[in-house]
């Protein structure tokens, strides 16, 4: 069954990345973008390739509508799985169309000269099956169709569409195969400013999942496929909202966000630095200084939370986050040591969130941080005054992309209703509350 194969000088299974370039032009036809041209976004070829090697268990692709070629992309990136690695994959769209879409395109692909089509059996524009028993399925977007199969690799294309309860359904879908890795891709425009898109951007902040952007702009000519006429004539067909939201991939309809995008955007400066903010990552933007003066805020890690420590310089106007740690559930002397120690470290006030276990800390803390019960009003009112002071520019952070993403992404629900309050913005809060305590003399520092 290798011969087709090797008519293509090819040995598989493919290891590194220039091979499996190479493997996808012959093949297929197909030179994928590689040129990141927006800051802060990556490329397609880069989202591609990290999928095929599987770098991560799970991994988001948000790109532009349309423009951003993600269902072409996952067809292609499914279709090589399935000849090179020999494995099953599963598309999952918003709708059966869009699952079957992907299919359409894997049944270009087979027409192109290079195309190993001794592999292929039946009609791939149904169900892709390879000579190895393997194949491709489009999966409708019900709870019975993606509880079922096993896979190694599952491909959901346009997220935003498919219903968090089917979705949570199909994630459990993938399994290792020997050698080969289960992955599992989520990609999508991010349309709906409280559907499910938003929701696994919080998930992807939280469990460490890699985000790749690209917008219209990594698709361009010459270096993509995407021509500049098109692009322009399709910004004359939309609306500016649309075109903001669904091709720049700017937040949408941020009425519904809990901070002013732009003011959580002016916060969180990546000229100040650039960070993850990982599980037990100790960020420090700067040692103490002689007569600076600084506050601490502690949230502690309750069940999947975070314990998040925030340290910022308060006689500086903006107020300077200067030390920031994420840790998950530990015992608690651990997570109290910890706080302590950045007290001793930089001194000034320090609180923590006492809502129940005020008694459990105060047995393991040796500083004087204060315990503020964070329930009913008083609580609404303490994360209010937090947020209306980052509306007003009243802080400055480095970027760090847990806590950036945890205030860009924070819903009214998740701060005032039912919703789960960010650990970040839980400590930031608690944090402020001792800087308007404290009160010092402001330096104004030009950043």
């Amino acid at each position: 069954m290798m011969e087709p194969i090797r008519a293509h000088r090819f040995h598989l299974p493919i290891t590194d990345e220039s091979t499996l370039k190479s493997f996808v032009q012959y093949a297929w036809g197909v030179t994928i973008p590689d040129r990141q041209i927006c800051e802060g976004h990556t490329t397609p070829w880069r989202a591609f390739c990290d999928a095929y090697f599987a770098k991560s268990s799970v991994s988001v692709w948000k790109a532009s509508r349309g423009f951003g070629g993600k269902s072409y992309l996952m067809a292609l990136l499914a279709l090589t799985e399935a000849v090179t690695l020999k494995a099953s994959v599963n598309v999952l769209g918003g709708s059966g169309e869009q699952s079957e879409r992907v299919l359409e395109y894997n049944a270009q692909f087979w027409q192109h000269p290079g195309a190993p089509a001794t592999l292929l059996e039946g009609d791939p524009k149904r169900e892709t099956r390879l000579a190895w028993g393997n194949s491709i399925k489009a999966l409708m977007a019900s709870s019975r169709s993606v509880r079922g199969p096993h896979p190694v690799r599952l491909r959901i294309d346009e997220v935003d569409e498919v219903d968090l309860s089917i979705l949570d359904a199909a994630m459990g879908q993938p399994m290792s195969d020997g050698d080969i890795r289960a992955q599992t891709v989520l990609s999508s425009t991010h349309q709906y400013a409280d559907g499910t898109m938003t929701e696994i951007l919080r998930r992807a902040s939280q469990k460490g999942w890699p985000v790749y952007h690209w917008c219209y702009r990594e698709n361009l000519e010459p270096w993509g496929w995407l021509s500049v006429d098109e692009v322009e004539q399709k910004r004359n067909d939309v609306t500016q909202a649309m075109w903001d939201a669904e091709y720049e991939l700017q937040e949408p309809n941020p009425s519904s966000r809990a901070i002013d995008s732009a003011a959580v955007a002016a916060m969180f400066n990546r000229s100040l630095g650039v960070y993850e903010g990982r599980n037990r990552e100790y960020i420090e933007l700067e040692p103490p200084q002689p007569k600076a003066t600084y506050v601490h805020g502690a949230d502690w890690a309750r069940k999947e939370d975070w314990t998040i420590i925030c340290t910022a310089r308060t006689d500086t106007s903006p107020k300077r986050l200067v030390a920031f740690e994420r840790m998950g559930r530990l015992p608690w002397p651990v997570m109290v040591a910890r706080f302590d120690d950045r007290i001793k470290r930089y001194g000034g006030f320090a609180a923590h969130d006492g809502t129940g276990i005020g008694d459990v800390v105060a047995g393991y803390m040796n500083s004087s941080a204060r315990p503020i019960m964070m329930v009913g009003r008083a609580r609404s009112d303490m994360i209010s005054d937090y947020i209306a002071a980052v509306e007003r520019g009243e802080y400055s952070a480095p970027f760090i992309r847990f806590m950036e993403a945890e205030h860009r992404l924070a819903s009214v629900d998740d701060v005032y209703g039912s919703g789960h309050l960010p650990d970040s913005i839980a400590a930031m809060s608690v944090l402020h509350s001792m800087a308007k305590v404290s009160a010092p003399t402001i330096t104004t520092v030009s950043l």
